[in-house]
């Protein structure tokens, strides 16, 4: 049988550039070569990531998935996970750039406890799916869907999750064998466009689910990432690492910065790396007042983004990307409220910022 991580990347080689935002809307479905899978196993794995992740691991059902966070010390991000249990095993996703060491590190605080932690990415496939078109395409296999954002179905096809809505449509993931990848490729590719990673990473730009990288990790603590509004931060659950700092910033009102959605037009032959590039306000040229979060090009060369922002640059009008004089943030509305800028000082949109 043809590895998982083969399958991915023929898939990947065989798909066109990235679709335009119309596209993405009707129907895609996309390999996800770029991510990998943390399995844990062993009578203590549930118990061991309840108290090291930023949500309830323990109450997680099997018919359900949810984001956590994993922090350092001081409250800062080390990565960002999708999590869910499956034939006995919890599962961890994550960039695949990230999961070497974030692996070692889980691994350093096992101990006694009995607990496995596998890397199983080459071992599964996993797809991207969204649009308007997935739903009635995706019952061929699984007939009763996930009927809201995180939940999860299981059958011999595999795991379904649904996960965060973007552009005005269903997404979800699909995890399963080479196998019955390869078997279902052609009917999925022949009704949906198929398209590459990139297609992936605009919708979770467009749903405002931010990605830890490994330019950006240890540079947020939870809040300035929105987490805990996409459902990523469990108050109520016991200690993790971290945990003080991420309530202090919670009920104190300690937190400065929000994610806020924009796009910008950015040369094509520019290479700088976007995640973890700072950001600029009028207001204060000499320093920069945030940074990228997630970014990526789409269809129309816009490069779409999240940005973590300074709350009191709001009031300076124009924020501009890499230089007080560099190009111009175009700012969104995201597809979740922020709290009142009486809690935490915050606003949808920075006054004085454009939309498109």
């Amino acid at each position: 049988m043809e590895q998982a991580s083969d399958l991915l990347q023929q898939m990947a080689a065989e798909n066109g550039g990235t679709p335009d935002i119309a596209t993405l809307r009707a129907g895609y479905v996309a390999p996800l070569a770029h991510l990998g899978l943390l399995a844990l196993s062993g009578d203590d794995a549930i118990r061991f990531l309840h108290r090291m992740l930023t949500n309830d691991v323990e109450r997680l059902r099997e018919n359900e998935a949810r984001l956590a966070g994993y922090c350092t010390p001081q409250g800062r991000l080390l990565a960002t996970f999708l999590l869910w249990k499956t034939g006995g095993q919890t599962w961890l996703q994550m960039p695949l750039e990230i999961l070497p060491n974030l692996h070692k590190r889980l691994q350093m605080f096992v101990l006694r406890d009995k607990v496995k932690i596998a890397d199983t990415s080459g071992q599964h496939v996993r797809l991207g799916l969204g649009g308007q078109a997935v739903d009635k395409v995706l019952t061929t296999w699984f007939p009763l869907l996930p009927a809201q954002p995180y939940a999860k179905a299981d059958n011999e096809h595999g795991t379904l999750i649904r996960v965060a809505d973007a552009f005005d449509a269903p997404r979800y993931e699909w995890i399963t064998s080479a196998e019955i990848a390869a078997r279902v490729w052609p009917a999925l590719s022949a009704s949906l466009k198929p398209a590459t990673k990139s297609a992936w990473n605009l919708a979770e730009i467009d749903a405002g689910i931010v990605q830890i990288a490994a330019t950006t990790q240890e540079l947020f603590v939870p809040q300035m990432v929105n987490y805990e509004l996409v459902g990523g931060v469990n108050f109520k659950k016991g200690c993790y690492p971290g945990q003080e700092i991420v309530a202090r910033t919670q009920y104190l009102g300690k937190n400065k910065r929000r994610v806020y959605a924009a796009w910008l037009d950015l040369p094509s032959d520019m290479q700088q790396t976007l995640a973890g590039a700072d950001i600029y306000s009028a207001a204060d040229p000499t320093q920069p007042c945030g940074k990228v979060v997630n970014a990526e090009r789409d269809g129309d060369a816009h490069i779409r983004c999240l940005v973590s922002l300074r709350s009191d640059a709001q009031q300076a009008g124009e924020i501009r990307f890499g230089a007080a004089d560099g190009p111009l943030l175009h700012f969104q509305p995201l597809p979740y409220a922020l709290p009142d800028a009486a809690q935490d000082g915050s606003t949808p949109v920075p006054a004085g910022a454009k939309t498109h």
